[in-house]
């Protein structure tokens, strides 16, 4: 897995971690920046041809 794979995969999962804790929170504001952060490191990801499913 090169770096930027893993640089990504990362950061899906931290934005993963954090939506859920926003959504814990019930901070309604942080659920939507983190769900847009989200949609934005999955679309990356598939462009990108990075499998998101298989590697978390």
């Amino acid at each position: 897995m090169d770096a930027f794979t893993a640089g990504l995969l990362q950061r899906i999962r931290t934005t993963e971690t954090d939506l859920t804790r926003a959504r814990e929170t019930g901070d309604d504001f942080l659920v939507d920046v983190e769900q847009a952060e989200l949609d934005d490191l999955r679309r990356l990801a598939a462009e990108h041809g990075v499998e998101v499913a298989a590697a978390l």
